[in-house]
Formats: structure tokens, sequence, C-alpha cells
């Protein structure tokens, strides 16, 4: 038996592909294929002995993968000029991939290539902005279902969502992960801007008790089915409110501020934060300006309550766009 292959039910096929590469046994050489309205194909080299898979099969016509984006659009006679213009990156999230075009051509033939790359994936998506109060994203279906709900998972928390309703940014995968190992069990915390759960689900996880707080009702929706789906329930009080008009009773151990403009909300923040406690504080910086306009709003807001603070660390998430960072500014506030 050379072309093996394990079924596995389509909502977690991303999961289980990261299971197969991580256990060693994921075979990129051939296509990820349906095997029926429920399960797909996962090719592998041998039987998978840490990954759950409801059954190992042999493939009777396995088709081979094109390495890359690249090679799949030399095949459709791409000159260079045109595959300049490609795009280099996107990101997989759940069966969803999300592409930025920009002014790139024939869309829809990179959006057929990725489905061939991405078998586990069944839409392409263009990002093609944000707008609105609740910072809405615009999305563009280019190939595929176009179903843009799907469930992503990331380090075992699991995300459903509707790319076409709200947001997720792939690049702040690991602060999220990161936010799951800083809280303690039993800690209580304040998510002012808790959208789907980017950050209460992990630090939920963790066992910190967390009060989530999304004024957007479509993400509120989907922040309140995340904390069934992760099984958190007991570990979340969420509100569907501006996080500036929520009365915190006791004060929290732990602020977390995941939103650019989240300097404007520091009076709130630190009027929810215990002496001693700790804010994560978000913010896009021009690379200029670079520790010093954050961590001046953050002692400018602390002195204005009387209090002092303590820088614990600063971090790059990621590029926000030329010359500006997506940061994130962790202080202890006395």
């Amino acid at each position: 038996m050379n072309d093996l292959a394990v079924l596995v039910e389509k909502p977690r096929a991303e999961t289980a592909i990261a299971e197969l590469t991580a256990e060693g046994v994921y075979d990129d050489s051939r296509k990820v294929c349906e095997h029926d309205d429920e399960t797909l194909e996962l090719p592998v080299t041998k039987n998978p002995t840490e990954t759950d898979v409801l059954d190992v099969i042999e493939q009777v016509s396995p088709e081979p993968r094109l390495p890359d984006l690249e090679a799949h659009l030399r095949a459709q006679g791409w000159n260079d000029e045109e595959l300049d213009s490609a795009p280099k990156s996107w990101a997989v999230i759940g069966s969803v991939i999300l592409v930025q075009f920009d002014d790139c051509p024939r869309k829809s033939e990179i959006g057929e290539a990725l489905l061939d790359l991405h078998g586990e994936a069944d839409t392409v998506l263009s990002r093609d902005g944000i707008s609105g109060e609740h910072r809405e994203p615009e999305m563009t279906v280019v190939a595929g279902s176009g179903d843009t709900e799907t469930i992503h998972t990331e380090h075992g928390t699991k995300y459903a969502l509707d790319l076409r309703e709200v947001m997720f940014a792939p690049g702040n995968q690991r602060e999220r992960a990161r936010m799951g190992t800083v809280v303690e069990p039993g800690e209580r915390v304040l998510d002012m801007f808790a959208g789907i759960g980017y950050f209460t689900l992990p630090m939920a996880r963790a066992e910190a008790q967390i009060t989530a707080v999304e004024r957007n009702p479509t993400a509120f929706q989907f922040l309140l089915e995340n904390a069934v789906l992760n099984g958190v329930t007991d570990n979340i009080d969420a509100y569907r409110a501006d996080c500036r008009e929520i009365e915190i009773e006791e004060p929290v151990a732990r602020v977390m501020m995941g939103y650019y403009d989240a300097h404007e909300y520091l009076d709130s923040a630190l009027a929810a934060l215990k002496p001693g406690g700790i804010v994560h504080m978000h913010e896009t910086t021009p690379e200029n300006r670079l520790w010093e306009r954050p961590v001046r709003r953050l002692r400018e807001a602390a002195e204005i309550r009387g209090r002092a603070v303590e820088i614990l660390d600063k971090r790059r998430v990621k590029s926000h766009s030329g010359g500006v960072w997506h940061v994130v500014v962790d202080a202890r506030i006395r």
C-alpha cells in the first residue's frame, strides 16, 4: 500500500493536516481530494499513530500536486510579467483562503490554483478592505463554493466565524496563543474588544475568568458560539456593549486591549484594573515613533489617575502598512 490516505471530516481537515505534518506522515506531493459529501482524503506516507482519523485507505488513482502557485500558473500559460503581479502570500482560515490581490490580473485563475494547492479549502476570498462603525470586512468571492462560514483551529482553540461578516487577522496568531500562556487559572481578566473571542478563548481555555465585551452584534453571536465550541462557557461572562459602559464591580488583574486605537480607552481600562495589574495595549505606530508614542500614552493616562507605569514588554506583532507596525505594550500599573 503505497498511496495511502486518511479519511477525516471536512471541518477537521485543517487541524488534521497540521497534526499529520507534525507527526511527519503528511504527503504534500499528492492532492487532497473529496471522498464524499462529508469527508476528505488526506494523503499520508504511512499509517498515522498520533492523529485521530476515521479510516486509512489506499487511493486508486492519486493525483500529483504541483509544488507551488507559480508552477500552477505557469502550467496555465502565465508569463514572467504576470507572475510578478501574482500574490506572494495568503492565509488559509479553516476552509477559506484569504488573498489580497491588489492589481493582479486573472484573479479567478489564481483562485482555482489556490484551491488546487489547498485541498482542504473550498472558497477563495479577495480581501478588499474594512468599513463601517463595526470595522466589517469587505470581501469578494473569487473562486470556489462561496461558503464563507468556517471553523478555524489555532493551537487547539477553535474559532467559528463568517469571514464576510467579521474580521480575522492571521498575522496575530502568535499573540493570540501567547495570551493563553500568560494568565493564571482563576485570574480575572477584562477583554475590552473581545470580537469573536480572539484573545478571550485562549485565556479562558487556560482557566482564567474573562469578562468579554463586544458591541458588534454578529461578532458577539460568534463569541457566544465559540465559548460553547471550546467548552469554556463557565469561564466567560460576555456582554454586548460598548466597553466604556461596563461597570466592573471588582477590579481585575489584567486588561486586554486588542484594538488599534486602544489608547482612546485607557481611562476605562485603568479604572477597571487593580493596583499592580497588567494591561496589554495594542496600537499601530509609525516606525519613527517606536516606542515613544505608545509608552507616552500609557504614562499620561496613568498619571491622570495618580498611578505609575512599569513597562514589562514591547512587541511588534506584524507590519500594518508601509512604515507602520502593529505593536503591543505590556505594562504593570501600580
